[in-house]
C-alpha cells in the first residue's frame, strides 16, 4: 500500500538564493522559485534535498516542482527523517487522531487531510460518511503522492468505501473514481447532527464547504425567530441552520440555480417548513440594491461570496467589491440586527477585510459592534508560520 511514488529519478540538491533557514526551520513549508539560486531540470515531484544560502548544508527535504511558482513543498526538516511510507502513515495517522478528538458522531463530513497543516504538502482529502474526494495542488503534488495507495489506506483506517480524485482542468474540475463505485446520486453525510449531501462528481471543490461549520453553528445561535438572509447562499447551509434554530423566516439568494436546487433539498431533508423559506435566483449585488431602493430589511443577514481575489493583482477590485458588499448589507439590516460577512480570498488579509467592513458600515451610515472574528475550523489546520493559509475571514457584527 504505497502512499508517495516511487522515486523516477536520483534526489536532486536546491540552493537558497537568500537566508530563509530560520523561517523554514520554524514550520514554513513553501520555498518560491525566485529563492533558489538555481531551478534544475527534473519532473515535477522529484525528491529534494534543501540547502542553505551560506556553506551548503541541509535544513530541509521535499518535492520539486521546476514550473510553478512553489518550487519546493517542504514534507521535514529533520535530516535524519526519510520521505518513505513510514513518514507519510505517521502524518496521515496523527491527522486522522486529529480528526478524532475533534468529531463524534454527530459529525460525518469533515476534512480530514488538510495538505501543509497536518504535514502533508499539497494533499487535501475531504470525508463524506463512506465517501473521501481527494485534492492535489498542481502535477508536482500529484506525481509525489500515490493516490490509489491513499485510497487503501482510507479503507482500512476509516472503512471509506469509495474515493474519488478531483482534477482541475480548462472545463472546471474533472473527477475520477480511485476506489470503490460512483455514486448514482449526491451522497448523504451529517454536520452536527444536520443532515447534508454532497454531489462528489460534479460539486465545487470536493463536494461541500466544511471550512464554515463552527461559523453556521455561530449563526444558529442568533436566528431564532428572526427574518434571515442567506445571501450567496450555494447549497443554503446557514439557510438549513437558521431554520432549525426557529427562525421566522429565511430567504436564500444565489445565481446558481442548481444550488438553490440542493438548498431546498437540504431544507425538505431536515423536515423544515417549507412556507418559511424563500429561494431566489439572482446576482446578490442586483438583488441588494433592489433591497435598498424597496427599504427591505432583515434581522440578519449572511453574506459569505465566492472568492474576489484569485490573484494578488485583483486585490484592490476585490477590497472595493467587499467594501460595496458590506455597504448594501449594512442598509439593510435592521436597527440592533446581525451582519455576518466574509472572505475566502487568501489575498485578502485580516486587517484589510476588517478594515474594509468598517468602511463599508460608515458608508451605509451606520456603526457596529464586533461580536466576533472568526477563521477556519479545526479541521483546517494551518502551520503557525503560513498566516497565508489562513485565508477564511467571518465577522459578526452588531448594527445600531
Amino acid at each position: 500500500m504505497p502512499l508517495i511514488q516511487a522515486p523516477t529519478q536520483q534526489l536532486i540538491k536546491l540552493q537558497l538564493a537568500r537566508d530563509l533557514t530560520r523561517t523554514i526551520k520554524r514550520g514554513h513549508a513553501w520555498v518560491y522559485r525566485e529563492a533558489l539560486r538555481e531551478l534544475p531540470v527534473a519532473a515535477p515531484g522529484t525528491r529534494a534535498i534543501l540547502l542553505d544560502n551560506r556553506g551548503g548544508k541541509e535544513i530541509a527535504r521535499g518535492y520539486y516542482d521546476p514550473d510553478g511558482s512553489i518550487a519546493l513543498r517542504i514534507c521535514s526538516t529533520d535530516p535524519h527523517e526519510s520521505l518513505d511510507e513510514r513518514w507519510a502513515e505517521t502524518k496521515m495517522s496523527l491527522g486522522l487522531s486529529l480528526r478524532q478528538a475533534t468529531f463524534d458522531e454527530n459529525t460525518s463530513g469533515y476534512r480530514l487531510f488538510n495538505g501543509e497543516g497536518d504535514g502533508l504538502p499539497g494533499l487535501v482529502c475531504d470525508i463524506y460518511s463512506q465517501f473521501a474526494g481527494v485534492q492535489f495542488d498542481g502535477i508536482a503534488s500529484e506525481n509525489f503522492w500515490d493516490v490509489q495507495g491513499i485510497g487503501e489506506w482510507l479503507n482500512t483506517n476509516q472503512g471509506i468505501e469509495s474515493v474519488f480524485l478531483k482534477r482541475k482542468s480548462h472545463k472546471g474540475r474533472e473527477t475520477e473514481v480511485i476506489f470503490g463505485k460512483t455514486p448514482s446520486q449526491p451522497v448523504s453525510f451529517l454536520e452536527n447532527g444536520i443532515k447534508f449531501t454532497a454531489d462528489l462528481i460534479a460539486g465545487q471543490k470536493t463536494g461541500f464547504f466544511f471550512d464554515q461549520r463552527d461559523n453556521r453553528a455561530r449563526i444558529k445561535r442568533l436566528t431564532a425567530n428572526k427574518d434571515v438572509l442567506n445571501a450567496f447562499g450555494y447549497t443554503g447551509g446557514f439557510s438549513v441552520y437558521s431554520g432549525l434554530s426557529g427562525a421566522k423566516h429565511v430567504t436564500t439568494v444565489d445565481q446558481a440555480k442548481p444550488a438553490l436546487e440542493t438548498a431546498e433539498q437540504h431544507w425538505a431533508l431536515n423536515k423544515l417548513d417549507s412556507k418559511k423559506h424563500k429561494l431566489i435566483t439572482a446576482d446578490v449585488f442586483e438583488f441588494l440594491d433592489t433591497a435598498v431602493k424597496e427599504n427591505q430589511q432583515w434581522d440578519l443577514i449572511i453574506l459569505d461570496p465566492p472568492s474576489f481575489a484569485p490573484s494578488e493583482s485583483a486585490l484592490p477590485k476585490a477590497l472595493r467589491a467587499y467594501q460595496k458588499m458590506v455597504m448594501l448589507g449594512a442598509k439593510s439590516t435592521r436597527r440592533n440586527g446581525f451582519l455576518a460577512v466574509s472572505s475566502c480570498s487568501s489575498h485578502v488579509t485580516q486587517a484589510q477585510f476588517t478594515q474594509t467592513c468598517e468602511e463599508g458600515i460608515s458608508k451605509a451610515r451606520r456603526k457596529a459592534t464586533v461580536i466576533g472574528i472568526y477563521g477556519l475550523p479545526p479541521d483546517h489546520p494551518t502551520p503557525l508560520v503560513m498566516p497565508e493559509l489562513r485565508y477564511l475571514k467571518f465577522l459578526i457584527l452588531q448594527l445600531d
